[in-house]
């Protein structure tokens, strides 16, 4: 597969203007990435513009903690997609993570997945929090919850993607489930480095200049 169709063109500021979010949408339609990555908020606006196009619109919820209520998680899924979105990525608990309390993840992944029904669930487990044996545990809770992705980070903590980290889901969650890199991969080679570990879809604010070599 082309590395322009496992990219997640992403734009989750706090701050984000409506003239940026157009612009990602437009950079995503010309280099035929595989989805724009948007806060709820703008998910009107990025189906609007992605209409008819092979493009995907991603939205985050439980954005960026993690910490809100399953069943939060869940309604926010079902309302974004009633907007518009066509993949969801949500942050899981990682406080319950580092209680190893796996059985609670894959009940809150289930939930989620429930409200999503066919379109995309990929769970972000906020890795650089996490030791190697609760990524392994967490994914794999994450799985047996119905996720069709695991991913790296939501670029907001102290740490992004690792090909460590990478290689750890991959090995846990086996071939048929997605895995996304993603926080701090900013040039091609970093991108590949992230496919070559076993990433599957890559989430980056850079897409455009991955593809062009930067």
């Amino acid at each position: 597969m082309e590395i322009n169709r496992m990219i997640d063109h992403t734009l989750l500021k706090q701050d984000a203007s409506i003239e940026a979010i157009k612009k990602l949408c437009e950079e995503a339609k010309q280099y035929h990435f595989a989805s724009v990555c948007v806060n709820p908020g703008f998910v009107p606006l990025a189906a609007k513009m992605l209409k008819g196009t092979d493009v995907k619109v991603c939205t985050v919820v439980g954005f960026p903690l993690g910490a809100t209520l399953p069943e939060s998680k869940a309604y926010e899924a079902k309302l974004a997609i009633e907007k518009g979105a066509t993949e969801v990525d949500m942050v899981l608990n990682d406080s319950m993570a580092k209680e190893h309390d796996y059985e609670y993840i894959a009940k809150e992944v289930a939930l989620v997945k429930k409200a999503c029904g066919d379109i995309l669930l990929k769970v972000i487990l906020e890795t650089c929090l996490l030791s190697d044996d609760e990524i392994i545990e967490c994914s794999k809770a994450c799985v047996r919850g119905g996720a069709d992705y695991v991913k790296t980070s939501t670029g907001f903590s102290k740490g992004g993607a690792t090909t460590h980290a990478v290689e750890l889901m991959r090995k846990a969650v086996g071939p048929k489930i997605g895995v996304k890199a993603s926080g701090g991969i900013h040039s091609r080679e970093e991108a590949q480095a992230m496919i070559d570990a076993g990433a599957s879809r890559i989430g980056a604010s850079c897409g455009v200049q991955i593809v062009e070599g930067k």
